[in-house]
């Protein structure tokens, strides 16, 4: 919050300065919370405002192409890139913000030494970094930084915390008619209970719009102060829902998954009849009824915070996932096939014509893959988290004849489209390298205990090892 007000502050101030950079990690997300994702969001904004700069990306793409910003040498590539930018001679000044960067899960340590080297050889270009107090992050920047640490700001941060309170309750008092009084009181309560945290009267007075005025004052004493406390009360109340499990389904399907899914992904994960497979409303209002800890954005669900899943893994573990997290892995694993093996097709877009550029491609209004887009990406992901935790109880998996070696012989090919048509052919090299060394791994640890059953297992390692050659192939022609 406090971030928005800096980024709308220098908006104005620093209007025709200098370009205006920023980057809001998120740690559930597995596209928004790596040091790569980072540089090239930054690269894109600073591009759009000063278009004289796009040479310096052309160079490098004319030669490896869109690859370049997706394999794995994406972070050296992105990293000389922006350094030749911010060198430039025309750019005169910027300003690179960067959100949450304690949320930046892959590449942290090599951002930080990004962000240090840049801010002593450019110093006409500024950096404002966030982030929890962590000591590495801490220690990485000593040098270089000016640190506000809001714990000894506390009067600051009241204050700004309470302009937020005043603005929240006015807004409460025209939509639900509040006279004077219910207005002191909830104001009272808000700044009285708020701990300093923005998030926690957002919460609240999201809750609040669900009373009428007349109920609004026996509602109060029902919001604990601290974040914590109020996630109990939430998950209290998910509990006397009459979709209660229902809902615990939903939140742990989004605490497993690697990035937020669309309604209709959700749809391939959770228990539900199929008279409402399709009733996208119903899944909706299921959602909503997942207390204040999910929100929905243009159809995509996320968590309102990093804390409410921080919450859920750690104080509802066992509430949300009375069989174990490997379990519900296996359990999205074995529905991802499901689901690809019921969509995928040959020709799903109806393109006909062999090699039709995927930049030319339109995303049909009814799209045949709008459900199992997130299973084509990441099923070799759940299965790898199923059989790492060793808690593996379906040995068939693995074995000739299995569902793996079913799929692969049905639907190699249609997934290959699929990941083609989600954009994704880079991750379906990555999935199958992934899945020749788990078959490999279970080859070589049953060598000695399980002679037959290596055998079994030995010819669909050799289907996943053939795959993943022809997927390299297949890309390179």
């Amino acid at each position: 919050m406090l971030l928005c007000g800096i980024i709308d502050k220098l908006q104005r101030s620093t209007l025709g300065t200098g370009p205006l950079l920023f980057f809001f990690c998120q740690a559930i997300d597995e596209r928004i919370n790596n040091a790569s994702a980072i540089l090239r969001g930054l690269i894109y904004m600073l591009l759009d405002q000063q278009p004289s700069l796009i040479p310096h990306v052309r160079k490098k793409y004319e030669h490896a192409g869109k690859a370049l910003f997706e394999d794995a040498n994406r972070w050296v590539a992105l990293s000389e890139i922006l350094k030749n930018i911010l060198q430039d001679p025309s750019l005169k000044g910027a300003y690179l913000i960067i959100d949450a960067l304690d949320e930046c899960i892959s590449g942290q340590r090599e951002l930080l030494k990004f962000i240090v080297e840049m801010t002593s050889k450019v110093p006409h270009v500024k950096w404002i970094v966030s982030s929890r107090n962590e000591p590495d992050i801490k220690e990485s920047l000593k040098a270089v930084e000016t640190m506000l640490d809001l714990k000894l700001n506390e009067k600051s941060v009241a204050s700004a915390v309470s302009i937020y309170i005043q603005y929240q309750v006015d807004e409460l008092a025209k939509l639900k008619g509040y006279d004077d009084k219910t207005k002191r009181a909830v104001q009272k309560h808000l700044t009285s209970n708020a701990e300093n945290t923005f998030l926690w009267v957002a919460l609240v007075c999201q809750e609040l719009t669900k009373y009428s005025r007349s109920r609004v004052l026996t509602k109060l004493n029902t919001f604990p102060p601290g974040l914590g406390s109020l996630y109990q009360r939430m998950m209290a109340q998910l509990r006397c829902s009459d979709e209660a499990d229902l809902c615990k389904q939903v939140l742990a399907v989004l605490c497993n998954t690697y990035r937020p899914i669309t309604i209709q992904e959700l749809t391939s994960f959770i228990d539900i009849s199929e008279d409402i497979y399709d009733n996208l409303e119903f899944l909706t209002e299921i959602v909503g009824l997942c207390g204040s800890f999910l929100t929905i954005r243009e159809s995509t669900i996320y968590f309102v915070h990093q804390s409410a899943k921080e919450f859920l893994l750690k104080d509802a573990v066992d509430e949300i996932f009375p069989s174990g997290v490997a379990l519900l892995h296996y359990d999205i694993f074995s529905q991802s096939l499901h689901v690809m093996s019921t969509a995928l097709r040959h020709d799903m877009y109806g393109l006909a014509t062999p090699g039709f550029p995927i930049e030319n491609v339109n995303q049909p209004n009814l799209d045949s893959l709008a459900a199992a887009h997130y299973a084509c990406v990441y099923w070799v992901d759940h299965l790898y988290d199923w059989q790492s935790s060793k808690n593996t109880n379906h040995p068939d998996v693995f074995r000739d004849g299995g569902v793996i070696d079913d799929f692969l012989r049905q639907h190699y090919l249609h997934w290959l489209e699929a990941l083609s048509l989600c954009r994704s052919m880079s991750q379906g090299v990555l999935s199958m390298a992934k899945l020749e060394s788990i078959l490999q791994y279970l080859v070589e640890q049953q060598a000695d205990k399980e002679a037959k059953d290596n055998e079994d297992r030995r010819p669909l390692y050799q289907t996943a090892a053939a795959g993943h050659t022809a997927t390299v192939q297949y890309l390179i022609m």
